[in-house]
């Protein structure tokens, strides 16, 4: 049998992508659990929502979307820090593209950079967002602090910037999809040896 054979450093991308997948999913569906189900009115008031619960408390996805957002933006540092290599040279191309110089990549590269440049973007504005409305809780009877903007732009910002996040990631996921069924399919078959590997002995169906 062949032995399947996958580097450290592609090991170690597809753990930072497993890792960032699963903590956007955790706030991506706690986001759109806030979006639909808003937390104002009282009973019997005009929000006919009000209380309801799904699978969890209000609390507990409150707690599901702060600590999502929280790893996420740390796993994102580390995949900058990471590719800062491929960020800067990307940079540099696309500079060189803006000055009317030969942006010298193909059309997949130049769509791939496009949606980079989207995720990145609507990532900083959901990332700052999120970060306000950690250190700024607001309530009913909390006065609104006013920084820079209104507390309601923030929760538009913060909203808008998700629903643009989760529509870019999930493009980005089905053209990367090939390589990400390759590496896991790789990688399962060095975390589960096959049958064929059986040591002499034992017994196989």
């Amino acid at each position: 049998m062949k032995t399947q054979i996958v580097s450290k450093q592609t090991q170690r991308n597809w753990w930072i992508v497993i890792t960032l997948f699963s903590s956007a999913v955790v706030a991506a569906m706690s986001g759109i659990y806030f979006l639909f189900l808003p937390s104002g009115g009282y009973q019997g008031g005009r929000n006919p929502y009000y209380n309801i619960q799904i699978l969890f408390q209000r609390e507990t996805w409150d707690d599901l979307h702060t600590w999502g957002g929280i790893v996420m933006i740390a796993i994102v540092i580390i995949h900058l820090v990471l590719h800062r290599s491929w960020i800067v040279s990307m940079t540099r191309k696309m500079w060189n593209g803006l000055t009317g110089k030969s942006l010298n990549m193909s059309a997949n590269g130049q769509v791939n950079l496009s949606l980079n440049l989207v995720i990145a973007a609507s990532f900083i504005f959901t990332a700052i967002s999120g970060v306000y409305f950690l250190f700024v809780p607001g309530g009913r009877n909390t006065p609104d602090p006013m920084f820079l903007v209104s507390r309601t732009a923030w929760d538009l910002m913060h909203t808008w910037a998700g629903v643009i996040l989760i529509i870019a990631v999930l493009a980005h996921i089905a053209i990367h999809w090939k390589w990400i069924t390759k590496v896991t399919g790789k990688i399962t078959s060095i975390a589960l040896p096959s049958k064929a590997t059986a040591p002499h002995g034992s017994i196989t169906n």
